[in-house]
């Protein structure tokens, strides 16, 4: 079957938010960019690398609570050895959020010290959060915050300006717009974007998406699919079904049936990908760390 490739933002947007970073950068004392612990790599912008350059940062892989404990331990460590801190987190539940401002004064140490020795004790500790669409920023902000501060909806593209957050314990955050990249270089990266819901549903054909998320999972995850699904087959049975007569199976144990008896595969569909992006398949990484590294 064929890959996915997703319908590329305008370039436009991207140049703006590009242009709104880097005229904010100035103003912020560290860079906290958000990831997908499913994709920790794929759900990193290449341009946010030129944007920030020597900026002091840190990544956090947000939605952990869905993604493979082993492999979440693989990525932080095969950042860390790039020099690049690197923390867990479940921005929906706060888990792991108590390592978020002792990471921040970690990383700041040297700077910290600094203001001290120059009688600044106190001054606020400024943070730029960004990250793609849909990759938990203003869920982070709130659970931060304690309120609901910046809007949340578990559709990208909500955040469509700067807003600043203020903290207890001296910070102030600034929440950028999300930001996705006018063109995918890797295909495969532009897939995972689409399966964890990071590139709009509306520019997708979401039977063909599930159908595919079907074909990349079952061989790797088909205990966990077979469970969720009640559905009568072995690992090696899912491993070599087609994911099209898998996406009927599944509307058809669900019950999702047309006038006539057919299964109703955009129904089906939809709860496939919904299921898969609330983590009620279990824990899922798509993306593999680089062998042999992060250990």
């Amino acid at each position: 079957m064929a890959e996915i490739v997703p319908v590329q933002w305008f370039p436009g947007h991207m140049a703006k938010t590009r242009r709104l970073m880097q005229q904010n950068l100035r103003l912020v004392d560290l860079v906290v960019e958000l990831t997908d612990a499913r994709i920790p790599q794929s759900s990193r912008n290449p341009e946010i690398d030129r944007i920030i350059g020597s900026k002091p940062r840190m990544l956090m892989l947000n939605k952990s609570d869905s993604a493979d404990e082993q492999e979440t331990r693989r990525w932080l460590g095969w950042y860390r050895e790039r020099g690049i801190p690197a923390i867990p987190a479940d921005c929906r539940t706060g888990r792991g959020l108590g390592q978020f401002l002792p990471t921040v004064r970690q990383v700041l140490a040297d700077q910290i010290a600094r203001w001290e020795q120059k009688g600044m004790a106190g001054r606020p500790i400024r943070i730029m959060v960004v990250g793609i669409p849909n990759v938990g920023k203003s869920s982070l902000i709130n659970r931060l915050a304690g309120n609901k501060r910046a809007k949340v909806e578990d559709r990208p593209g909500v955040t469509r300006g700067k807003q600043w957050v203020t903290l207890n314990g001296g910070v102030e955050l600034l929440d950028m717009p999300g930001v996705l990249w006018p063109k995918f270089d890797d295909p495969l990266a532009g897939e995972r974007l689409a399966f964890v819901g990071s590139v709009k549903d509306e520019v997708m054909d979401i039977e063909h998406l599930a159908v595919r998320l079907l074909e990349v999972l079952a061989p790797r995850e088909g205990e966990k699919l077979a469970a969720r699904y009640h559905l009568d087959l072995s690992p090696a049975e899912m491993a070599g079904a087609d994911p099209f007569q898998l996406l009927e199976a599944i509307g058809k144990k669900r019950g999702m049936l047309l006038p006539g008896g057919a299964v109703n595969t955009e129904r089906a569909a939809i709860t496939v990908v919904d299921e898969f992006r609330g983590g009620l398949w279990g824990r899922i990484t798509l993306e593999p760390c680089p062998a042999g590294k992060g250990e």
